[in-house]
Formats: structure tokens, sequence, C-alpha cells
């Protein structure tokens, strides 16, 4: 979950190529951030000095050029942006983590779950610890280990030493040497004429890099003069294929925009244009697929589950065909059935999400076929899968999934179309898609979003209910209030109510209610005049207005894809509800990180 990032150079660079690069990666984690380096100086005393800086909060320039490390200019440094596991939020807990002799630093991403045992016995060996985390354990390890073995045997002893999934890089400021290696978390490596970096996102690469090495699990590389890759089970040197890399920092950006989270909103309608447009034989590929499969299952987490629910709603009205549905986590209990010619289609935006990695890893073990649908290409999922559909969502910057959501359901409704052998009425929902969410979009609608945004500031709790596919939408509608606003938000299927959650319902309790043009609409209708028969306020989404509306948003009526206008909307409404509730950051929510590399 943590964010990694490190360099070799031939020559000395700024740590402001470090904290670029940790800024990128911020969205991995927020609650501090450190950077160690090497100190370049002629002095022989000082020839293998480690300058460290530890701040807690999220990243600040201001404080990188009031930090004395920013002086320093070196051949060798690393980098970390935490999500806080072991021990508290602290500058202590913080990484980089230095061993005893203060020239090794280390950071980590993932759990190393048997540190106590080996920690309990460093201790006694004399090593002295000053944190709390799982990570320091690791650095004071390879120490122990260098004692009587080279740098790179000692990290790779370590390593093997290790349970659970791991990622970490460690400096060496005596042999001048980076080394990285990984099982689970992701570590790509970014080759320049003059340097070497690591990082746990391509995004994070900076501009002079050329060309990529994507390190697979179980693999250590070594970085100095020059690169060399290990296997870490055998010890063996493996050859390796570097891709060419082409850096667009614009996507970085965010422009015009106070947040990433509103930039990414107004990406829609363009993205789906271009989803629409264009022809992605691997659409077509995934409906032969699913035609010839015993048994499809969709699986994912959080925001990339409900749009493998909705795959379900898709195939089935559309395609007359029947897939399975499970959270990505506990997917691995219901891979008794799992055999050859079963079709796993993991979802997931970053394609690094641990809780889909490992049963999808399971399942293929087993001997089925795997077709991701991912946002970054270059992802362990991608690399897993037979191969892969690329929603070609664009960087997604901000904590919240928006864009890369409607971009999943778009896929999904082109492959069930593509099922049905009608691609041209797919293709031609989703350009229709794309006019109605540049008319959501429009300033006369988003006066009346923020004017709804006011009235439901002071409120406890927010209910959305939904039928069909318009159920997805309050299961993503309620996560989006949740994550981005921080208020109690519960979606529900509208036949659900009388079930028990009527009871929650209280004089001018808000409830959200999705009433597309479809079979749905007279029993989401009768729904809502049951929730405002006991005091409820109404907010209806869809086509047309109804009396039992206290307010209401309109979209157009778009057949299946009306689930995507529906969800803008919730998107629009959560982060001006945010900063009604004087939410200064929500691209960055409390407590959470976008890629959740950990259990």
């Amino acid at each position: 979950m943590c964010g990694i990032f490190g360099y070799v150079s031939t020559t000395p660079l700024s740590p402001e190529i470090v904290f670029t690069g940790l800024r990128n990666l911020e969205y991995r984690g927020y609650d501090s951030w450190g950077i160690a380096l090497k100190q370049e100086s002629r002095s022989k005393n000082n020839e293998s000095r480690i300058l460290v800086e530890k701040l807690v909060g999220k990243i600040d320039k201001s404080k990188l050029y009031q930090s004395p490390i920013t002086n320093h200019q070196s051949q060798l440094a690393i980098g970390h942006t935490r999500w806080a596991t072991h021990g508290g939020v602290t500058v202590k807990n913080a990484h980089p983590h230095l061993d005893c002799t203060k020239t090794l630093a280390l950071v980590h991403n993932g759990i190393f779950e048997n540190y106590e045992e080996i920690k309990t016995k460093l201790i006694k060996r004399g090593h002295k610890f000053e944190s709390e985390t799982d990570t320091e354990t690791i650095v004071h390890l390879i120490e122990y280990h260098q004692k009587t073995q080279g740098f790179a045997t000692a990290v790779r002893n370590t390593f093997n030493q290790m349970s659970g999934l791991n990622a970490f890089v460690v400096i060496n400021s005596v042999s001048r040497e980076l080394i990285a290696v990984k099982n689970g978390s992701p570590l790509i490596i970014g080759i320049s004429p003059s340097s070497y970096f690591v990082a746990s996102d391509i995004s994070a690469l900076p501009p002079m890099t050329t060309k990529i090495v994507l390190l697979k699990d179980y693999q250590m590389v070594i970085l100095g003069e020059k690169i060399k890759i290990i296997d870490t089970k055998t010890g063996k040197e493996i050859k390796f294929k570097s891709e060419t890399f082409r850096n667009d920092n614009k996507l970085n950006s965010k422009g015009n925009f106070k947040h990433f989270l509103i930039k990414e909103i107004y990406d829609q309608p363009r993205m789906l244009e271009n989803i629409a447009k264009s022809n992605d034989p691997n659409i077509e590929k995934l409906g032969k697929t699913i035609k010839n499969a015993y048994g499809t299952f969709m699986l994912g987490c959080g925001t990339a589950s409900y749009a493998a629910l909705a795959g379900t709603y898709l195939f089935s009205k559309i395609a007359k065909k029947h897939v399975n549905f499970a959270v990505g986590s506990e997917f691995e209990y219901l891979q008794d059935y799992i055999k050859k010619n079963s079709l796993i289609i993991p979802i997931s935006q970053s394609g690094e999400t641990i809780d889909v990695v490992e049963p999808v890893k399971n399942a293929k073990e087993k001997g089925a076929t795997i077709v991701p649908v991912v946002n970054v290409a270059t992802s362990t999922l991608a690399r897993l899968g037979d191969y892969s559909l690329n929603i070609n969502a664009g960087i997604e910057k901000a904590v919240v999934g928006t864009k890369s959501f409607t971009a999943m359901i778009a896929v999904l409704l082109l492959a069930a179309y593509s099922v049905s052998g009608d691609n041209k009425t797919g293709q031609r929902l989703l350009l229709k898609t794309s006019k109605d969410l540049k008319t959501i979009l429009k300033n006369n609608n988003l006066l009346k979003i923020k004017k709804l945004s006011a009235k439901l500031s002071k409120k406890e709790s927010i209910f959305t209910i939904g039928r069909g596919l318009s159920y997805i939408a309050a299961l993503e509608g309620a996560l989006k209030l949740k994550e981005t606003a921080l208020i109690h938000a519960e979606g529900f299927a509208g036949g659900e109510l009388k079930h028990g959650v009527l009871a929650l319902i209280e004089k001018k309790t808000p409830c959200i209610v999705f009433a597309p043009n479809d079979k749905t609409y007279p029993e989401i209708i009768s729904n809502a005049a049951e929730i405002k028969s006991r005091g409820g306020f109404i907010i209806g989404v869809g086509p047309k207005n109804n009396s039992v509306f206290d307010e209401f948003l309109k979209t157009s009526d778009l057949s299946e894809a009306t689930l995507i206008s529906q969800t803008v909307y919730m998107q629009l409404l959560a982060y001006y509800l945010a900063l009604k509730r004087g939410i200064k950051d929500p691209d960055k929510p409390r407590n959470l990180a976008k890629s959740v590399t950990v259990k």
C-alpha cells in the first residue's frame, strides 16, 4: 500500500527527484513520508554517511526546503510515503529505517508476518531498535547477515526468511548499491542514460526514464554500475528484457482544477467516447471466451466489486449469460469448483489489489483462464492474464475511484453486447451517455448539486436505493458518499426496505432513489413512497420527474448505460458535499489508500 521510490546515478541528483516521485505515489499512503540519501563528501570520515529526513503528514514541498537534506545532491537515495500497518503515525515509525551502523537504509511495502520472532533474536544479539514497525527488523536482519556475507547475499537471505507479501528497497552507502526485491507488492525499474530508478508505480518514474523492467515475484534487482536480476529462490542470475518507456507528465497534473477528483470526473465524457470508438479486439475476444467457458466468475474489491456485480446484470440482460460474482477477498473460499475450463475475470483499477491477485493466482494454478479488466497494462493482474482488457481510463490520482468505475462499466457493457452479436448498439449507447455526461456537468446542474449538498451537509446518514442495475448505482453512490464526504451512507436494493431498512427512516432522513425508465420504475417509485410516508426526504435520479420526489436530478434514458449517468451524479454530489463539510483534500480520504497491496 505504501509508495517506494529510489535511484542510483552516475551523477549526483537533487533530492527533489525523490520528492517528485513520492508526490506521484502519495495516493498509496499519506500519513508520513521520508527520504534517505548518501552524503557525497570528499572527506574519508563522512564517505559512508546516510542523511535521513522523516516527517508526519502529507507530502509538503515547503517542508522539504526547510530540511538540511535539500542542500545535498546524491548518487544514491530512497524515499517512502506510508500507509501505516505496524506502529502509529510518528516520525520514528516513518520510513526509511537505518541499521545500527547507519550505512544501510531501507523502505518497505507489505507486512513482515513473522518479524516478532526475528526481532526478539536480533535484540538479544545487541541490535538497537528505534521504531514499532515490522520494517526496521528487515534492515537489522540484513545487517546481521552482512557480518558473514556480501550485501546481495545478505539481502536475499533476509528476504527468504520473511513470511507474507513484501517488497523492499535497501541502499548500501559503502558499496554504493541499491537492491530491490519483491513478492506480491509491485516494483518497476526505470532506466535512463545515467541512472537507474525503482518505484512502486510507473507514474512515479522521472522524465529522463527511457526504458523499464517489470520486476516479477521472487526476483531481486541489484543496481549499481550495472543492472543485475537474481532469482531469490535459486540465487541464479536471470536474463531480462527492457521495454521502451514514454512519460507524459501532463497526466500527473490537475490542470485548472482544484482537485484531481473533480478533474477525473470531468474526464469521463471524452473517455467514454474513446472507449466506444476504440474497437478493442480483446472485447470481442472476451465475448467468445465467455461463450466457451464452463462457469464465468467476476470479482473485484470496493468500487471494482460493484463493477463486477454490474457485469452479472449486464451479461444476464444483454447476452442472456449467467456470470457469477464474488468479492475479491472472499473468492479464495469459493474456489473449490474452479476447473480448467473456468473463466475468471478479475476487475481492478491498479491491477495490484492483493485481495484479487492472490485468489487469481490460485485459480490460474488450477488451470482456469484469466482475463483481467484493468487500468494499468503493466500491472501484476495484467501479466497474470491469458490476455487482458485495458479500460484506458488514464492515470487516476484521486484515491476515490470515479472514471475507472465508469470505464469498467463501459467495457463490460461492450463485452456483453459483443456476446449478443450487437456491438454497434453498445457503442451507440456509450456515445449517447458521453453527451448526457456533458449535460450533467453544465453549470445549471452543478448549481443544483451544490445547493443539494448544502441541504445534506448536516445530515448524519444518507440512504440510496435502486433495483436491477440501479442497485449497483445505490451501492457505488453510497460508497462515494462514505469515502469522499466522510458521511454515513448505505445502499440497498429497493425490495429490501420492508425487510428491516425502514426501521432506520426518520423525519427528513435523506434517501436517493434511482429510477430509470425500465421495468423497475413502478416498484422503485412505490419504495420511494414508502419512505416518504414515514417522513423521508426523497431525491430522485432518472429520466422523468415524479411527484414523490422532493428533489430531482435528470438523466437521459440510456437503457443499461443509465447506470453511468446515475453514478456520475453521485460522484459530483459526494465531491461538493465533501467541500461543504470542510474536507480540505477530497483526493486523499482519511485512513484510505488507492492501491491495496496488503491483506
